[in-house]
């Protein structure tokens, strides 16, 4: 902690005794931030995720206001989960992700349906609207892709079955964001533009076309792969284009970004050029992901958690703990035993990054009101801040080799 408080006043000394882009220099501090906060957590042997967060927490608005600039850090950010569909894009084997769409589809229906069902019985107890129970049962239900995919992929475990299948649900609730959105229109009493339907159907019909393709070729072949190959100039910029050329596809035609970066790793699968293309981007991927978590952290208010402790307690728990068994009860047709089924819960037991989005249209559009925002964003940081700790417990507890 000394060095920290001394790495910050030594950087507003700088900063006020030297002309220097403030842009810069509070990326720099970032880092350097990172790299303390870092070090001393790798020795607790916490993973990188709960760095990154705590980091947002200490820069942000909301902490030291070392970082103002949220939009900032935000759009960067969102860049980074944009980078980690595509890498994890890249390691895909399709025909086996098909093989198992009855985990993806059947498995995220029900875990949607069952969530819906509860808020239902709590709602009402508190008389709830409606509309409010069917936005906090789609906000509880999405998992976090940014989370549990790093986690896998830092355990080496995205490979294995029990991976694979978490990996199914998380795509498959990456797709359902669209139908919430439009739900959520209808709801607050706006509905969507037939422009903005007709772009929706044809995304998914591009999808499903490129899928389609690959699964029928089984390999294809980039244009000017031999040129390319050669120029590792040429494939920085190659890269960049076919990941963010496919988010932005997607993004236009009111899909997600992240699922048209997903789609361009599996292009680039199926080229088996996805050598190059790590080489070229990983170093991008690590910084913009950090800066995703650490937008995270930014939006975490520790006065209003203060104010409120105890509801966001029982809330995060009781998010933490049900979502645990109701995964684990959806999970378990599709595994060998309980123990995998009841890992695979604890995997996709927080509320995920796409629940703020739906939490933000709700609050626009009158769904809910400031308090309740509040608490939904507090309520979903925190169990993406807790979560890497959770999964970790009932690791521990459940198995003592390896994970098949």
């Amino acid at each position: 902690m000394p060095i920290l408080i001394g790495s910050i006043i030594l950087y507003e000394m700088v900063l006020l005794s030297a002309n220097i882009d403030p842009v810069v220099s509070k990326f720099v501090l970032l880092s350097a931030i990172i790299i303390i906060v870092g070090f001393v957590l790798r020795l607790l042997k916490q993973p990188s995720i709960v760095t990154y967060m705590i980091v947002g927490v200490i820069v942000g608005p909301l902490g030291l206001g070392i970082i103002t600039d949220e939009n900032l850090i935000t759009n960067l950010g969102s860049l980074g989960l944009v980078l980690l569909l595509f890498f994890i894009g890249m390691e895909i084997h399709l025909p086996s992700l098909i093989a198992s769409w009855r985990v993806s589809i059947l498995g995220t229906t029900l875990q949607v349906i069952i969530s819906i069902a509860i808020i239902w019985l709590l709602g009402s107890y508190f008389n709830w609207k409606m509309n409010q129970i069917i936005m906090i049962g789609f906000v509880i239900s999405l998992s976090s892709t940014a989370v549990i995919l790093k986690l896998l992929q830092e355990q080496d475990e995205l490979q294995t079955k029990l991976g694979q299948n978490v990996l199914g649900i998380l795509l498959a609730q990456d797709v359902l964001i669209v139908p919430m959105l439009i739900t959520l229109g209808y709801l607050s009493g706006k509905q969507p533009s037939s422009a903005e339907s007709i772009k929706q159907i044809i995304g998914g019909l591009i999808i499903i076309g490129v899928i389609g393709y690959i699964l029928k070729k089984k390999e294809i072949r980039l244009p000017f792969r031999t040129a390319i190959a050669k120029d590792h100039e040429m494939q920085v910029f190659v890269a960049f284009t076919l990941c963010f050329g496919f988010a932005l596809l997607t993004a236009y035609l009111e899909l997600s970004a992240a699922l048209g970066a997903f789609i361009g790793g599996i292009v680039l699968s199926a080229a088996k050029s996805t050598r190059w293309v790590h080489d070229s981007l990983s170093a991008f991927k690590v910084f913009f992901v950090a800066l995703f978590f650490v937008s995270i952290g930014m939006l975490i208010d520790l006065q209003f958690i203060h104010n409120n402790l105890l509801t966001i307690g029982i809330l995060v728990a009781l998010v933490l703990i049900v979502n645990s068994g109701i995964n684990a009860l959806v999970m378990k047709p599709f595994s060998e035993n309980w123990k995998s089924s009841l890992y695979a819960g604890v995997l996709l037991s927080q509320i995920g990054e796409f629940s703020f989005i739906l939490g933000s249209i709700g609050y626009k559009s009158g769904i809910i009101q400031d308090y309740a925002y509040q608490i939904i964003i507090s309520t979903i940081s925190l169990t993406l801040l807790l979560s890497p700790l959770w999964i970790s417990i009932f690791k521990k507890l459940l198995f003592r080799g390896k994970i098949g």
